[in-house]
């Protein structure tokens, strides 16, 4: 068989492929409507940020040293501030969720501050949500601290305390959008890479036209890279529309290189197709295929791959399981690559983990697909 015949069948099966794809309104949907909708909703939507937290703020009584507290609160850009002058104001407005927490600075505030005792400060939060509890605790500690630093500072003698000033890299103004939209990339490139490629083979079965496919010389190795390019240009449209969307649209800085992205973005994309290839060859059923592509591909890469979830804050059993994560060693180097830039020891680690997690999944896919109709 010379090379111009198997070149000429490749060509034939990724033209039907792509045909395909073109008359298929769910590949559309997915690979042009859903990753704008996932960047809107992790860029604008979904926030981690904790500015402007509404809070009731409780003076019990009104002297000039309560009030120059309250006016530390009120100056904080980490509150949101409702004054009141009695905590059961608040209370049903803390039920309704209307606020994450009350401060109360009771009445013996200023008689305890005055006669050089620890004056205590009273948080009432919303235990049910954890995350507003603890920020609302957090930055209230902050706040008086502040205070009384500033407090201490102004007295006669006294030498002002040592400040500690932070910085943060990359990330100065620790925007969750700049850190979620990147990672959304590859939640992206996971669904257009496997679960679109979990159908293409289960849908030949469903419809019959495998057997005709079988009948032809078309080998395992052809069928295999005629179902693979075009879902593979297709991941790499979705990613660069999401490029274009989060540069432009929601302001993320892209400190690296094209070249980087789209190496590490090509990479990944071997271990999801073969994912979903393989998943395709061993269901031969589309319905059941979704699902399976959904529960192994999207769930792990949403959950375990740290795009939400610190890894290292998982149970030592899960931090095992995310070993086997495509998306655990894309997500960091996304994240990298638009906001610090190009850091290729770190990047090569992964290119090599990802295209051996590839040759693997590949290798499965190809022994399960049968030139014969079992």
């Amino acid at each position: 068989m010379s090379a111009s015949d198997h070149f000429r069948r490749l060509a034939t099966l990724i033209r039907k492929e792509t045909y395909q794809i073109v008359r298929d309104p769910s590949s559309i949907l997915i690979t042009l409507v859903l990753p704008a909708i996932l960047l809107f909703l992790f860029g604008y939507a979904v926030s981690l940020d904790t500015a402007r937290t509404r809070i009731g703020l409780v003076v019990e009584d009104a002297t000039p040293v309560s009030e120059d507290l309250a006016a530390s609160f009120q100056a904080s850009p980490y509150f949101a501030i409702t004054y009141g002058r009695d905590r059961r104001q608040f209370e049903e407005a803390l039920v309704l969720g209307r606020v994450r927490g009350i401060v109360v600075i009771p009445a013996t505030f200023t008689a305890d501050f005055a006669a050089g005792r620890r004056p205590a400060l009273q948080v009432i939060v919303d235990g049910s949500e954890p995350n507003n509890a603890n920020f609302v605790q957090n930055y209230t500690q902050g706040t008086v601290s502040t205070w009384a630093a500033m407090r201490r500072s102004e007295g006669a003698g006294e030498a002002p305390p040592i400040m500690v000033e932070q910085r943060f890299w990359f990330n100065p103004e620790l925007t969750s959008r700049f850190f979620l939209v990147p990672g959304s990339i590859a939640i992206v490139m996971t669904l257009v890479g496997t679960l679109l490629t979990s159908l293409v083979i289960a849908r030949e079965w469903e419809r019959g036209t495998m057997e005709a496919v079988m009948a032809t010389p078309v080998t395992a190795t052809e069928l295999l890279i005629g179902k693979i390019i075009p879902y593979f240009l297709l991941g790499l449209t979705a990613m660069t529309l999401c490029l274009l969307l989060a540069v432009f649209v929601f302001d993320v800085p892209f400190r690296g290189s094209l070249i980087a992205l789209y190496a590490l973005c090509a990479t990944f994309l071997i271990p999801a197709l073969g994912q979903g290839l393989l998943i395709s060859a061993v269901t031969k059923n589309q319905f059941l295929a979704s699902q399976l592509a959904l529960i192994s591909a999207f769930l792990p890469a949403f959950l375990l791959s740290g795009f939400l979830f610190e890894i290292d804050s998982m149970p030592v059993a899960i931090q095992w399981i995310t070993v086997i994560v495509p998306a655990r060693y894309l997500i960091p180097s996304l994240q990298t690559v638009f906001l610090a830039g190009d850091i290729w020891p770190m990047f090569a680690r992964s290119i090599a983990i990802m295209l051996l997690m590839g040759m693997i999944l590949f290798t499965l896919a190809a022994r399960n697909i049968r030139k014969r109709i079992a």
